[in-house]
């Protein structure tokens, strides 16, 4: 975090966490324009672009390969709004919301029904030690990485290696766990959800090889899926894996606490909090995530505590991926190293 997001403010001690849920409310209300103007400017480009991919395949392979990973920008945008559908904050007819969402589920290969409600419970024990394992990366505290066997350490070790969460993990959280509705077997309609999705995307996957063969896939589909993927994985890591994020076990913790200090407000060039459809100002969207994704900067700007908390910036952010455990002594995030050193 910057020394600047440190600075103190008077809202700081005028408002809780708990009063901003109050105070962000006039921002909830979604404009139908607006969202239907999002959604076209970020699908119909998506569209072009990967008709122009494939349209040059006949060209250079590798333009066309160029291409689909310019259009990977495109398909992380469409899952930002995908994710404000699940919310209900993109149209105020929740059954439209819904079915957006269902659509570009399929273009992200991400089951609608399945995600929105395990990412509702992310939401709802995000920073709370005893509701760790849906929805969130998994994350230690000293102790239980100390009681571990070597074997699970070193396993532990593993998962949280940057190579594994950026590398292999966004492929097999999108082509593999998400085939499955994992953590929600036991209900009929999240299997609904993700046959149903499965299926669509079968379907897809067979009408661009019959009409174009193997090489749409291999050039287009997957490296702009993977790209998207693994900047979507990117961003999810870091709006919580900071020093100073926020956890606590059940009886201390309290929601809109962890909502405001334990996610970040991720400081990008204008551009790319564009295609990220500002999920990087995170600390907002947890506290109200009824909030549209296009009115989140509306909020900084006219409240500039929120808007100098928990800033990190893109070179700040590369730092997170050595940190790994939390230390419920400190209340701060610390590598292995940091671990080892102050505990043995």
């Amino acid at each position: 975090m910057t020394e600047f997001s440190k600075i103190p403010h008077p809202e700081q001690d005028a408002i809780t966490a708990r009063d901003w849920v109050r105070t962000l409310a006039k921002y909830r209300e979604p404009s139908t324009l607006r969202s239907t103007f999002e959604l076209v400017i970020s699908a119909v480009p998506f569209m072009l672009l990967w008709a122009l991919a494939w349209y040059c395949m006949s060209i250079s392979p590798w333009l066309s390969l160029a291409i689909a990973l310019f259009n990977a920008a495109f398909l992380l945008r469409l899952f930002a709004i995908q994710h404000d559908c699940g919310h209900g904050s993109v149209f105020k007819n929740r059954t439209v919301s819904d079915w957006v969402g269902r659509v570009i589920g399929v273009v992200t290969l991400t089951p609608y029904d399945v995600w929105k409600r395990t990412h509702s419970i992310h939401h709802n024990s995000a920073g709370n030690l005893d509701k760790r394992g849906i929805g969130d990366i998994m994350t230690l505290t000293v102790q239980e990485y100390k009681a571990l066997s070597p074997l699970r350490q070193f396993q532990y070790r593993m998962y949280r290696n940057p190579i594994t969460l950026f590398g292999f993990a966004p492929g097999y959280l999108f082509f593999l766990q998400n085939r499955l509705p994992i953590g929600l077997m036991n209900a009929a309609r999240y299997w609904v959800s993700a046959m149903g999705t499965n299926a669509a995307i079968v379907v897809a996957l067979l009408l661009i090889w019959y009409f174009g063969g193997l090489m749409p896939v291999l050039l287009i589909f997957l490296p702009t899926t993977l790209l998207a993927a693994t900047a979507g994985v990117w961003l999810f890591y870091i709006q919580h894996q900071f020093e100073e994020t926020h956890w606590n076990v059940e009886e201390d913790w309290q929601l809109h606490d962890s909502a405001l200090h334990g996610s970040s407000h991720y400081v990008m060039p204008a551009i790319l909090q564009w295609f990220s459809a500002n999920i990087g100002i995170h600390h907002v969207h947890h506290l109200h995530s009824r909030i549209p994704f296009y009115r989140l900067t509306e909020v900084l700007k006219d409240h500039e505590y929120l808007a100098t908390i928990n800033r990190m910036t893109i070179r700040e952010s590369l730092a997170t991926v050595r940190l790994h455990l939390w230390d419920e002594k400190s209340k701060k995030l610390m590598s292995f190293s940091q671990a080892q050193q102050l505990y043995g």
